[in-house]
């Protein structure tokens, strides 16, 4: 397997996570790029090269981040979240200039799966109207959004599945990765399904293998495409 070149947009805790990691899957990182390396936009001389680029930003930045590799001729994997209003127009901008974007609020497999697991379950109860639903996911103190955004895609698969609006508290303490927790709860009895992340680099992780994944295409992705789900988008 050819190393695959990345560059990496952020250099925050992902973006060392994903430096760290990056050699033990095969990629090579050709360009780590900070906020004050970026302020003038996103060139493919920044890029130096790169199959893929890895973006894990800020809200306010992502959107200019991703034009800027599509612009250079670069596929780019994101996992910033916090800019829902912004993507229908930037995956339209992707489209139209033949590029390929892979974003994902949630890079951590098992996550996607639990999306899964918590619809079909919603669906289930939807004929045990007993049973009330809400969701509360906990967050390190330095996650700016809040829902996140894994948070809201689950109440809108067990909302849609249960033909009502799923209440979501959000919890930013300490150092935490993010745990998701869904909470059906009768008078007598509940049900409780769960999603821990134990370690930032279950994020790295996918988000590699996404950036993999993408080199050669192009379009608007999400990675339920990559693992053949359509949990999480």
């Amino acid at each position: 397997m050819s190393a695959l070149r990345i560059a990496l947009i952020g250099n925050g805790k992902m973006g060392r996570a994903l430096a760290a990691l990056a050699p033990e899957r095969g990629a090579e990182v050709v360009a780590m790029l900070g906020a004050a390396d970026v302020r003038g936009g996103i060139t493919a001389a920044l890029l130096r090269g790169a199959d893929v680029a890895v973006e894990f930003s800020v809200a306010a930045a992502a959107p200019g981040n991703i034009r800027g590799c599509v612009a250079a001729g670069c596929p780019v994997v994101s996992g910033t979240t916090g800019w829902d209003a912004e993507r229908a127009g930037v995956e339209a901008d992707v489209r139209a200039a033949g590029g390929a974007l892979l974003w994902s609020p949630n890079f951590a497999v098992g996550a996607h799966l639990f999306a899964a697991v918590v619809e079909e379950a919603a669906r289930r109860l939807r004929a045990a109207p007993s049973f009330d639903a809400a969701i509360v996911e906990t967050h390190h103190a330095a996650k700016r959004d809040a829902p996140s955004g894994t948070a809201k895609r689950l109440a809108q698969l067990a909302g849609d599945a249960l033909g009502r609006d799923v209440p979501v508290t959000s919890v930013r303490t300490g150092h935490v990765p993010g745990t998701h927790t869904v909470v059906f709860d009768a008078p007598f009895e509940q049900i409780r399904l769960e999603h821990v992340a134990r370690d930032r680099k279950v994020f790295a992780d996918g988000a590699l293998a996404a950036a993999r994944w993408l080199a050669g295409r192009a379009g608007v992705f999400t990675l339920d495409d990559m693992i053949g789900l359509r949990g999480i988008s």
